[in-house]
């Protein structure tokens, strides 16, 4: 399975288990997009993580992480 930007559920998920020690509500959109772009299963166009799948995904991992 690869991974899309449009895959916003998943990728918070293993966000929230490669990052355990991060915090999700304060990450950086360069951070994050920088994280999704390095998982194992990602293989989608950098250009394509805009700033509207950058905060879906933040705000996916935050609801992962309460």
């Amino acid at each position: 399975m690869s991974l899309k930007w449009t895959d916003v559920l998943e990728i918070a998920i293993q966000l929230a288990e490669s990052k355990p020690d991060v915090d999700p509500r304060f990450v950086n959109f360069v951070d994050l997009h920088r994280w999704v772009m390095e998982l194992p299963e990602f293989s989608d166009d950098a250009q394509r993580g805009g700033e509207k799948v950058l905060e879906a995904i933040q705000a996916a991992w935050i609801e992962e992480a309460s």
